[in-house]
């Protein structure tokens, strides 16, 4: 649900009442991970997706009933091989879906509101138990980074405690997920199944070079969700003139700025410069730390020699392994758009874990599981 968070935070300033519809199980070839979200509001207007299109409408109208009786429902979805016009996933997947109404009376709507506040500007986590005693479906429980919380599901104290814990965990990590936990916050009690939503904000792409090439990838970054700064030494050539949609404009040595900003696991780093002046210090650094990626320009030659310049100043084969060079995947790309397409393949495939081959006539699954989705049970190893 706070995939949606900017579009509903704003429905519940207005003052509307609406109905969301959430992911929180998927199995087989579903096209949406847990979290995705449809919301309605009372008068019919939709934002949102929970399954690319196979499941919208029944959907839509689950919504719009949950709105007319104020009834939190849960749903599941799948294939029908008996009626192929019934209402299911014809890709094969399935998917369960929580349909919650959120109107103005709701005494849950106030976390939910300040979930929606969190979501839309910082880091928050929104836990909702999805399945268990129907008394319980629905209710909300924010943790925010520091670890405070606000609601409850007004069952067992301790199991407060021990979701806002757990839930405080997956925001660490950005992550979303279920956890399978006991009414009275343990092995205890009747199980219940919470839904752990993370809300971070967007990874970073850094892109090192102000060439054409980068303008290009910026744009691609912003439409892939990052946020997206731009590097170089040369204040002639890093202007916002040349880089519009970029985030940040930085005119510094880039291993000096590198050195300064933050990153996390997430980021991912487009080295363009290719000028060994700028590369050597600035690989040198950038394999070395936590980050998602690391890509760098050029020809197999320049390659090559980067590399020996690199082992020259003591960075190790295992740190070099690491290195995506010559950047991108094999596109036969020639223009800046064709080349910023090029990397950005491979940063997704590096982040879903994708091999970057043709889909036509693999038996590989078309969608791998994503990092971000996690099952916790309480009592166990995670």
């Amino acid at each position: 649900m706070l995939d949606i968070a900017e579009d509903l935070h704003r429905w519940s300033e207005q003052g509307r009442d609406f109905a969301v519809a959430t992911v929180v199980a998927v199995g087989g070839s579903a096209p949406r991970q847990p979290g995705a979200a449809l919301a309605v509001d009372a008068e019919g207007t939709a934002i949102g997706s929970v399954s690319g299109g196979c499941v919208e409408g029944a959907v839509y109208e689950l919504c719009r009933q949950a709105l007319e009786d104020g009834g939190t429902v849960l749903e599941r979805f799948g294939y029908s091989d008996q009626d192929a016009f019934a209402v299911g996933l014809t890709c094969g997947g399935v998917i369960d879906i929580l349909v919650t109404p959120v109107r103005a009376a709701d005494p849950g709507r106030p976390v939910l509101a300040s979930a929606l506040a969190a979501a839309s500007g910082s880091a928050a986590a929104l836990a909702r138990i999805v399945t268990g005693p129907a008394e319980l479906l629905g209710r909300a429980l924010l943790v925010r980074p520091d670890g405070a919380w606000e609601g409850g599901f007004g069952a067992h104290p301790e199991l407060d405690r021990t979701v806002a814990a757990e839930a405080g965990a997956f925001l660490d990590a950005g992550r979303t997920g279920t956890l399978e936990i006991g009414e009275q916050g343990s092995r205890c009690g009747a199980p219940l199944t919470v839904l752990v939503e993370s809300s971070v904000p967007p990874p970073r792409m850094i892109v090192f070079g102000a060439i054409d090439f980068a303008s290009a990838l910026v744009r691609i970054g912003k439409f892939l969700g990052y946020h997206v700064t731009v590097c170089d030494a040369r204040p002639v050539f890093t202007t916002r003139t040349r880089f519009p949609e970029a985030d940040e404009i930085v005119v510094e040595w880039p291993h000096q700025y590198l050195e300064r900003t933050r990153i996390d696991a997430r980021t991912v780093l487009c080295v363009l410069t290719h000028d060994a002046k700028f590369d050597v210090p600035l690989l040198k650094l950038a394999l070395r730390l936590p980050v998602a990626y690391v890509g760098a320009m050029g020809s197999r030659r320049t390659h090559l020699d980067r590399n020996e310049r690199l082992r020259a100043v003591g960075v190790t084969e295992m740190e070099l392994a690491r290195l995506r060079s010559p950047i991108g995947l094999d596109l036969g790309a020639r223009s800046p758009e064709e080349t910023a397409l090029s990397i950005a393949s491979e940063i997704v495939a590096a982040r879903r874990g994708g091999s970057g081959a043709c889909l036509t006539g693999a038996h590989t699954p078309i969608h791998h599981d994503a990092p971000r989705a996690t099952v916790r049970r309480i009592g166990s190893v995670a």
